[in-house]
């Protein structure tokens, strides 16, 4: 039986930064479960007080660091009154590698908590936040730094997070824990950790984490019961994301088919069986194309705590996209021309991704081969063993010389994107590079990008959080 204390809305934790501490307080104020994105929120971080920290947010929430001098010494390195030159660069941060170094690691730690912390100021409802375990190096920092600043929820999906749950209680009591690496290469029997020791923290006047809950993002009932049955301790919860959900999405069971318009085709063996999860007697969430009063109310009755809803509140007035790509998106739902393309290939990952088609972005095929390939921020390069023994990282999406030399194939590059620069720009954080070049943005939503205009009232040109959750909840009796 769903205890009614749970959400029944969980905002989804959307692109790096778009699901940002506005959006998730704004949700979490109303009572439902307001989610910030952790995806690669140190460069967000470091590139906001580089931007002069409009509004002092950022500096607010390093006030409330418990440990003062790291605080002091991360703003001082970073922060530039009245914002940096709009033609300079953006100064850059030293990427993720398995030992971590410390400043990047105390970096991690703080921008987390920031980042949780801003999103839990001035009410009492629950906030999570959103990790992809693809992108493995800095979770351990990151987890401690959000628990830190009392998140209520982790969410984390693209990937199996079986060890998550163990990982909290370790940092919850103030243990070391490490985090085993999926590096290509290795032997049978071989691993490679990277590790992470709360104690320096403690020592130093951080207190004891807050442990929270721990709801694992799922595609297959199968994941949800290896999850609830061999995760020690068990997950506390599911959310279960159908191929319509925005961002990445798993590829189809079996081999992959392309349709005529080259995306994947998802079949029967890609439904999730509800009967199955509700056996589990664990609390779960259903999301893609759940948007909809009657598709909550549909949810409910399956026996499920609620929905996640994402695109919905991607385009609303507190998201981070940027004022410009909102517009544009809302214009194009209202003439009916909005729409998504599942990418096979666009991401590094080797997940499908779902693009939004618009000009001047990297969606384009001749913007796309006009851009000079770097790979500067790192956070969807995969380890791999060397012929030392030692880890090296590569990226499909990075020079094309440089991954063959690593090991990788030629093919493997084609039709890659660096989701990892292109995100920063959706925002407003793209970097300058040095011949003058603007790194361009690349739209992802769900499906349901088609008809996010709805959420428009008369006469208007822009619509709020507060708006999608009375919609979403006008057929639920709470």
């Amino acid at each position: 039986m769903v205890q009614r204390s749970l959400p029944v809305i969980i905002q989804g934790g959307m692109g790096a930064g778009v699901s940002d501490w506005r959006l998730a307080r704004a949700v979490a104020s109303l009572g439902h479960l307001g989610v910030v994105s952790g995806t690669a929120i140190d460069t967000i971080f470091v590139r906001r007080l580089q931007q002069g920290d409009p509004g002092g947010h950022m500096r607010r929430g390093l006030a409330a660091f418990p440990i003062p001098d790291m605080a002091a010494e991360i703003l001082d390195r970073y922060f530039i009154e009245g914002g940096k030159d709009p033609s300079a660069r953006f100064k850059t941060k030293p990427m993720f590698s398995v030992d971590i170094p410390r400043p990047l690691e105390e970096l991690t730690v703080v921008a987390n908590f920031v980042e949780v912390y801003l999103a839990k100021e001035g009410h009492d409802g629950p906030v999570g936040v959103n990790y992809l375990e693809k992108v493995q190096i800095p979770t351990l920092p990151s987890l401690f730094g959000a628990m830190l600043a009392g998140v209520d929820y982790v969410l984390m999906g693209a990937g199996i997070p079986k060890f998550i749950p163990g990982i909290m209680d370790s940092l919850a009591a103030g243990r070391p824990v490490e985090l085993k690496l999926d590096v290509k290469g290795t032997d049978r029997g071989e691993s490679v950790v990277t590790t992470f020791d709360p104690a320096p923290y403690i020592g130093a006047g951080a207190p004891l984490p807050h442990r929270g809950r721990f709801i694992a993002i799922i595609a297959s009932h199968i994941l949800g019961t290896m999850l609830a049955k061999k995760a020690d301790p068990p997950v506390d919860g599911f959310v279960i994301e159908g191929p319509t959900a925005g961002g990445h999405n798993a590829p189809p069971r079996g081999k992959l088919v392309l349709g005529e318009t080259g995306e994947p085709l998802y079949g029967e063996r890609d439904v999730v069986d509800l009967g199955v999860m509700r056996e589990l007697g664990l609390p779960f969430w259903l999301a893609g194309g759940y948007a909809e009063p009657d598709k909550v109310a549909e949810a409910l009755a399956e026996g499920a705590a609620g929905v996640q809803v994402g695109t919905a509140f991607a385009y609303c007035e507190e998201s981070g996209f940027t004022a410009d790509i909102k517009a544009e998106v809302l214009r194009r739902s209202i003439e009916g021309t909005a729409r998504i393309f599942t990418d096979p290939v666009a991401s590094p990952t080797g997940f499908p991704f779902k693009v939004v088609p618009l000009e001047g972005t990297m969606s384009e095929d001749d913007v796309y081969a006009e851009r000079t390939r770097v790979c500067d921020l790192g956070y969807l390069r995969s380890p791999y063993k060397k012929d030392d023994g030692s880890v090296g990282w590569r990226c499909p999406a990075e020079p094309v010389g440089h991954f063959v030399r690593k090991g990788g194939s030629e093919a493997e590059t084609v039709g890659r994107k660096c989701l990892c620069n292109a995100l920063m720009t959706n925002i407003g954080l793209g970097q300058i590079r040095r011949d003058g070049a603007r790194e361009k943005p690349l739209i992802t939503s769900g499906d349901d990008v088609a008809h996010v205009a709805r959420f428009l009232r008369p006469g208007q040109t822009t619509y709020t959080a507060a708006d999608v959750v009375a919609y979403l909840m006008a057929d639920v009796l709470v």
